[in-house]
């Protein structure tokens, strides 16, 4: 005797399943799940250039430099910075410094530049507002 199930009994139970999984995530406090993104920006540490600030052409110019390039060919291409952050462990046991620029075309955003000692380990942005 062969049994066969009504071809859209299917559907019902995938929509079943789906409304009680729904019903649980909303019941759930994800925000434990979710990475802890600050809408505050961080503030400096020390301000080192008050004046400093970076124009399209050095920006442009810094996005082409390598990784693991030296501090001092970033130097070439940019002045003092406006100000260091505080410092992080990207990777465990070893501090990274931090050095912002805010941009001269959009001074509420800061191109932030991490080394560790004195290798130019990578980039990113801040936004001030």
């Amino acid at each position: 005797m062969e049994h066969r199930y009504p071809r859209n009994a299917g559907v019902k139970y995938m929509l079943a399943g789906g409304s009680v999984i729904a019903a649980l995530g909303l019941l759930m406090d994800l925000r434990g799940l979710i990475p802890n993104f600050s809408t505050t920006p961080e503030r400096c540490q020390e301000i080192v250039q008050a004046k400093s600030v970076l124009s399209r052409e050095q920006l442009s110019q810094l996005l082409s430099v390598p990784e693991g390039s030296n501090r001092n060919q970033l130097r070439q291409i940019m002045n003092a910075p406006y100000c260091r952050l505080s410092n992080l462990e990207v990777r465990a046991g070893v501090t990274a410094q931090r050095e912002a620029y805010p941009l001269a075309f959009d001074p509420q955003t800061w191109f932030v530049v991490l080394y560790e000692g004195d290798q130019y380990i990578g980039y990113s942005f801040s936004f001030r507002r």
